[in-house]
Parts: structure tokens; sequence; C-alpha cells
């Protein structure tokens, strides 16, 4: 079994709930959620990235608009939409949920099964 792969694949899983959770502080620019990504080790290329929010747009999750820009062209800020914020709220209670199981799951518990 191929370790990395299997360490992709639970990043995966957890990167909308990480991108929500970073957009919900605020409006912010992509290149600035692949950092926030990047110094929690969860590193995203915008390949990634760019994709995901369009789906998260397309959703009604999310919503942008372009603010001028005095190193270049208008950039694209990304924030919630109340629908966003209600699905981020359940996300967060799933992954509540989901942290008690897996340390309940790994504890070290002296079980006669």
């Amino acid at each position: 079994m191929d370790i990395e792969n299997t360490k992709a694949q639970m990043r995966k899983g957890i990167l909308e709930y990480c991108i929500l959770s970073i957009i919900s502080k605020g409006e912010i620019y992509a290149s600035d959620i692949l950092e926030h990504l990047k110094m929690a080790k969860l590193i995203v290329v915008e390949g990634t990235l760019y994709p995901l929010l369009t789906r998260l747009k397309n959703e009604g999750l999310l919503e942008y608009n372009w603010k001028e820009s005095t190193m270049g062209p208008p950039r694209k800020y990304y924030q919630l939409t109340p629908e966003g914020s209600k699905f981020l709220e359940a996300l967060n209670s799933t992954w509540e949920d989901l942290q008690f199981s897996v340390q309940q799951a790994t504890k070290n518990n002296n079980y006669n099964v």
C-alpha cells in the first residue's frame, strides 16, 4: 500500500472544510488562502484550489467581488454566503464528532475482544 497516496487522500478529504474555515474569517484573496494552507502544511497548488473555489461558488457557498489592486489588475476576493456559513457550521459539528470517534477508535484501550 502506498502511504503517500493514503496521506494525500486524507488531506483531500478535509481540504474543502479547511478552505471554508479560512474564508469564514473574512474576505480573502486566493493566494492568501494558499498561504494559510501552506502554513498549515496542507500544501495545495493553484490547479487544485481554483477549481474547488469555483465549485463552492457554483454550489452557492461562496461569492466573490473584485477589488482594485495597487499592484496590478483587480483581484477577486472570496467570502462565505449565508448558506456557506450554515454549511460550515454543519462541517464543524461533523469534524468534532469525527475527531472524537477517531480518538476513541485509536485510543490504547484494553478491550477483550
